[in-house]
């Protein structure tokens, strides 16, 4: 009997326990809160991000399920990549038949180089034979003036001499050509050389877009749900999974203008959630908004004025995410509580916060 009576009286202290933390949560409502506090109902909320496609293409596989944790860099899903394979495979292809192009060219421009030597030989040798033949018509006319001489042999002197000219005149033509040859081959390099730029950026597109056929974590987190399944065509940016990010969270709440205006970024805010009361949770103001949420059509009294509701964001740290991620969950409702007085004291049920 004596131990059924402590049983019951153990029970019965455990209840009054619960109920005072009960009593005590409830006197903490936003109308019963110390001066110097202010509070507001909201949901934990998280940063979510897409995991999409940049391409379009197949879905072949995912690598996530719904829950589970994932590290930043992380493979997700892959696309099917066969169609970019083989493009890739032409475009490198194309790349060779370019580079053997550019190394043609090249081989052009040394042929029009020993053409050129050799045009630049051959107007030496025409303008040597000019001038034997200007010293050979120098002396047909100076015999001819004293007889020495026929009129025939001035005259073929006269002929040899015009045609050496000629010839170095073709020569030097013929050297131009080279020349001109040569400034082609330079620039066929240049389209050459251009053709294989062009191929190398068409390859590197086509690698990037198989490397962006693995989706990967761009954060650590946690995966929320799956929007694709293997084998469903997607277009470019289709969805195929949604990430939240745990070191992320935060809870918006709404306070009136009277107690908003008060609220400075970075002020003490204490989170309690439905779910777990039991736990005060240490967060920051990390954003107050410059426009009303909720306005009047028209704001004309101050008694209207005072009914303004404005967004407040408090933010939990990294650092106590990253202790508890596996307990952290997007969505519940719960309290947020913030000093507007910076020299405010917290009551004794929100003193003490989770570490």
């Amino acid at each position: 009997m004596k131990s059924n009576s402590r049983r019951w009286l153990l029970a019965a202290v455990a209840i009054i326990i619960v109920a005072g933390a009960w009593l005590a949560w409830q006197r903490l409502g936003a109308a019963g809160l110390p001066s110097g506090l202010a509070g507001g109902n909201g949901r934990i909320e998280a940063v979510e991000i897409d995991i999409s496609t940049r391409t379009a293409g197949r879905l072949k596989e995912i690598l996530a399920d719904e829950g589970d944790f994932v590290e930043a860099g992380q493979p997700l899903a892959r696309m099917d990549t066969v169609q970019l394979d083989s493009k890739r495979l032409q475009a490198e292809a194309e790349l060779k038949r370019a580079r053997i192009g550019v190394d043609t060219a090249k081989i052009q421009i040394l042929q029009r180089e020993a053409e050129r030597e050799a045009a630049a030989a051959v107007v030496a040798q025409r303008e040597a034979q000019l001038d034997a033949a200007d010293r050979r018509l120098a002396r047909s006319e100076q015999l001819a003036r004293s007889n020495a001489t026929s009129q025939q042999v001035l005259d073929d002197d006269r002929a040899t001499r015009q045609g050496a000219r000629a010839a170095v005149e073709a020569a030097k033509a013929q050297l131009a050509a080279t020349e001109a040859g040569i400034n082609a081959a330079r620039a066929q390099v240049v389209d050459a050389e251009a053709a294989v730029g062009a191929a190398e950026a068409a390859v590197a597109s086509i690698v990037s877009d198989i490397d962006d056929s693995t989706l990967t974590a761009p954060r650590a987190g946690r995966i929320q749900y799956r929007v694709a399944e293997p084998g469903e065509v997607l277009g470019a940016g289709g969805r195929v999974l949604s990430l939240v990010d745990v070191g992320n969270v935060h809870m918006t709440f709404f306070l009136p203008t009277s107690q908003a205006g008060r609220v400075a970024l970075g002020s003490d805010v204490r989170i309690v959630l439905d779910a777990a009361p039991q736990y005060v949770i240490p967060a920051r103001v990390s954003f107050v908004a410059d426009v009303a949420q909720f306005t009047p059509k028209t704001v004309e009294t101050e008694e209207e004025r005072q009914k303004l509701m404005f967004r407040i964001k408090a933010k939990v740290s990294p650092e106590l995410l990253g202790k508890h991620v596996q307990q952290v969950k997007t969505g519940l409702p719960g309290m947020a509580y913030v000093k507007i007085d910076p020299a405010a004291e917290w009551p004794t049920e929100l003193a003490e916060t989770v570490q």
